[in-house]
């Protein structure tokens, strides 16, 4: 019993903008393929999907604080992770551990963290509306206590596909997600009070700030 989150909704994964004045552009994290550094990058905001871009692979990343019930989230994009559908969520998300979730679309990010809030922790993949598979970690979101021959086995079916997703071969789609959150690694990060500029020292509610 360790995930204490305020009641979500789906529209809680809608990063608000302006409707009289669409923001022109906005910050993204880019991934760096086998590293846990990040780039910032400034894209051009793409309306339709609330900035999500599969033709740019950039997909929106959120962080919930679940350990005090503070209501905390913080949202922004993400580039370069793969996914062509759905969603993938974790309660591993160093250093803090709170709950990370990546998707294309709100309602299977929605989906992804009303699944791990169901089995108290772990992993999920959330495809068309629906879990395709869960590994529960129930101590504390972060461990198993099932042994590692069936976690071995769970994760020998949720990572191939993973891939299957959209996230390139000999890319680990949860360890990667799983650092995602930590301030600490520059150059940009997601935490649950907002985006963090790591080379400023900086935070920023929202992606369209400056």
């Amino acid at each position: 019993h360790a995930f204490h989150i305020k009641k979500l909704e789906r529209s809680d994964f809608y990063l608000p903008v302006d409707p009289q004045k669409q923001p022109e552009k906005m910050r993204v994290m880019e991934l760096q393929r086998g590293q846990i550094l990040t780039r910032e990058k400034i894209l051009d905001y793409v309306p339709r999907n609330n900035g999500i871009s599969l033709e740019q692979d950039v997909l929106k990343l959120a962080v919930l604080e679940r350990h005090m019930a503070t209501g905390h989230r913080g949202i922004g994009y993400i580039q370069g992770y793969g996914l062509k559908k759905g969603a993938i969520a974790s309660s591993v998300a160093h250093d803090s551990h709170n709950l990370i979730v990546i998707g294309d679309n709100d309602h299977d990010m929605y989906l992804a963290v009303q699944e791990l809030l169901r089995v108290q922790g772990g992993y999920t993949l959330v495809e068309n509306g629906e879990a395709f598979d869960t590994l529960p970690l129930p101590i504390m979101g972060l461990m198993s206590d099932a042994g590692y021959e069936k976690v071995n086995e769970k994760l020998a079916r949720m990572i191939p596909k993973a891939h299957e997703m959209g996230i390139p071969k000999g890319f680990d789609p949860f360890i990667t997600l799983s650092f995602m959150a930590l301030p600490v690694i520059p150059q940009i990060r997601i935490t649950p009070r907002g985006v963090y500029l790591t080379k400023e020292d900086r935070m920023i509610q929202s992606p369209f700030d400056h």
